[in-house]
């Protein structure tokens, strides 16, 4: 564990980059029905910092935890993936 602690990441792809500084990301995860053992497609948004305005609709980019920057806002962008 490094000395900023134990900090969630994630991947996901840009929705939406019409906001100033920030990106919505569509992170999907996948789980098993408890009863009928299929699998389950989810999908969540997310607000992410972004300083650079490097990421654009489409891009797969990487996002950390970190403390609440807005209202909404508790991701950063890491790095843009492709």
């Amino acid at each position: 564990m490094n000395e900023r602690g134990n900090r969630k990441e994630l991947i996901g792809i840009v929705t939406s980059d019409k906001m100033q500084n920030t990106i919505v990301v569509k992170v999907e995860s996948f789980s098993k029905h408890a009863a009928y053992k299929r699998i389950i497609r989810r999908a969540k948004k997310f607000k992410v910092h972004d300083e650079e305005k490097k990421a654009k609709v489409g891009d797969r980019v990487k996002i950390v935890e970190t403390r609440p920057i807005s209202k909404d806002k508790r991701w950063r962008l890491v790095e843009v993936l492709k």
